[in-house]
C-alpha cells in the first residue's frame, strides 16, 4: 500500500471517527447542531473513502483496519476510555483481517 491510499483511509477514518463524536455529543446534551454536524462529516467522509478507485469490497476491509484504530486511539486519548487488553487484542485480529483483505487474491 503506497502513501496516498493510507493518507486517504486516515483521512477518512477522522472524518468518521469526528462525525460519530459530533453524534454523540449533541446526543449527549450539546443539541441539535452538533448532530447535524456530525451527519455533515459522516457524509463527508463518504466521499473521502470512495475517493480511491478500488474494488469496494477490498476498499471498506482495508479501511475498516485503519478506522478501527482511529476509533481505539481517540476513545482512549480525546474520551478517556479505559481501553482493555482484550480490545487491543480484537485491534490486531481487525488489522490482521484488513490486511489479508487488501493484500489476498486479486
Amino acid at each position: 500500500m503506497t502513501l496516498v491510499p493510507v493518507a486517504v483511509f486516515a483521512a477518512a477514518a477522522v472524518l468518521e471517527v469526528a462525525g460519530d463524536a459530533l453524534i454523540r455529543a449533541g446526543l449527549r446534551g450539546r443539541g441539535v447542531a452538533f448532530v447535524a454536524a456530525g451527519f455533515a462529516v459522516l457524509g463527508s467522509y463518504g466521499i473521502v473513502v470512495n475517493l480511491l478507485n478500488v474494488d469496494f469490497s477490498r476498499l471498506l476491509g482495508a479501511y475498516v483496519g485503519i478506522f478501527a484504530v482511529v476509533s481505539v486511539l481517540v476513545g482512549r486519548f480525546y474520551f478517556g476510555d479505559q481501553v482493555p487488553v482484550s480490545t487491543w487484542l480484537g485491534l490486531l485480529v481487525v488489522l490482521g483481517g484488513s490486511l489479508i483483505i487488501h493484500f489476498g487474491a486479486r
